[in-house]
């Protein structure tokens, strides 16, 4: 363990930070409010469904070892396998992890850090967007994560189409689970 890159750091730093290829990456020591509230939203669907079954949800602080030069911070996450989670961390891919996206942080969640949950095997990955109100859905297909879908709050619902409306998603499912999904007005609930 002592030669691992991801391990050498100090628990009592400061500032937050990642470690993306072997490089310190800050992580913005403040998010904003809806960043915030997204990430709380999530979080608390995610740990109401899963309480009392074999997978379990973290929020943001949660140290996650995926390689010798890769420890991330999600912003939420779900894991399956117990054996992952020790006191420092989880050491392993997540089943799901989700990214809030700001603008310090978006070129990394959407490129490195996609390419890496896809390279370690993270079986579900969301990308939230507090703007537009929308989250993008890859799943794990064959060792690469592919976009399965776009699910956007529409404020004026009440203008779309008929044929729209019947196509309209107004819940993101969570495929780790047959009956699980997550409200898009759950999930943007109090964000301006």
């Amino acid at each position: 363990m002592a030669d691992n890159l991801a391990y050498q750091y100090d628990y009592e730093e400061e500032y937050h930070s990642e470690m993306l290829d072997g490089n310190i990456v800050l992580m913005a020591p403040r998010p904003a409010t809806n960043h915030l509230r997204v990430l709380g939203n999530i979080f608390a669907a995610f740990s109401a469904y899963l309480r009392g079954k074999r997978c379990e949800a973290f929020p943001d602080g949660a140290d996650v070892f995926l390689t010798e030069k890769d420890r991330v911070v999600p912003d939420v996450m779900i894991v399956c396998d117990k054996n992952k989670i020790q006191p420092d961390g989880i050491h392993g891919a997540p089943d799901l992890i989700v990214e809030v996206l700001s603008r310090r942080t978006e070129k990394r969640d959407r490129g490195y850090k996609r390419d890496l949950y896809e390279r370690c095997g993270v079986r579900e990955y969301w990308i939230v967007n507090t703007e537009m109100r929308s989250v993008e859905v890859y799943l794990l297909k064959n060792g690469k994560l592919i976009l399965d879908d776009v699910y956007q709050i529409f404020p004026e619902y009440e203008k779309l189409q008929p044929e729209e409306k019947e196509t309209y998603k107004d819940a993101v499912p969570v495929s780790l689970y047959d009956n699980f999904s997550v409200s898009l007005d759950d999930i943007f609930y109090n964000v301006f």
